[in-house]
């Protein structure tokens, strides 16, 4: 999706906009699981990274990032610089390379089959959890305790996340072709 020419530029920004917004939605966005709540913040972000290519879902995501840097309250309980060092920290830059990863991914086609698109979720999902929890083991100085806190509780929804992306996506695309005649 990268734009070729200058005249592509606009739908990019636009693109990256309305991504910066799917983030900041999503993060505000809870379904009830147990044991604890799951927001569909990393949803998103492997859907980004597999539609928008890893440039421009780079780039979105560093606006989503500069937004909640800012102070725009766009991360799941507000913005401000002090997200960047806090508890969360390893999950934002997570949430930037695992899009830029699976967007590199699909753009070498492991979008269009339910398996290869699930590989690629379940990869850039592992991103998020191994920058996230080793940051917070360097914050909590303690990394079974970051195991416990930061990736334990959110294993179930993070399967059911890569699932749903991995399931959709491929349609989309599918629909999409079928659409456009090619």
């Amino acid at each position: 999706m990268w734009p070729r020419q200058s005249g592509g530029l606009l739908r990019m920004v636009l693109l990256a906009v309305a991504g910066s917004i799917l983030m900041a939605l999503s993060a505000r966005t809870q379904v009830p699981m147990w044991p604890v709540p799951m927001t569909m913040q990393t949803f998103a972000v492997l859907v980004i990274g597999m539609s928008f290519g890893w440039r421009l879902a780079g780039a979105t995501l560093l606006l989503y990032l500069a937004e909640g840097a800012v102070g725009l309250p766009v991360f799941a309980s507000g913005g401000g610089i002090a997200y960047f060092a806090g508890p969360t920290t390893g999950y934002l830059v997570g949430f930037l390379v695992a899009a830029m990863l699976v967007g590199w991914l699909g753009e070498k086609g492991w979008d269009r089959s339910v398996p290869l698109t699930f590989v690629a979720m379940f990869i850039g999902t592992g991103v998020i959890f191994a920058l996230g929890v080793a940051w917070l083991s360097v914050f909590l100085d303690n990394f079974q305790a970051a195991l416990v806190n930061g990736f334990s509780p959110f294993i179930v929804g993070a399967f059911v996340k890569i699932a749903l992306a991995a399931a959709v996506l491929p349609l989309v695309w599918k629909f999409a072709i079928r659409k456009r005649g090619v």
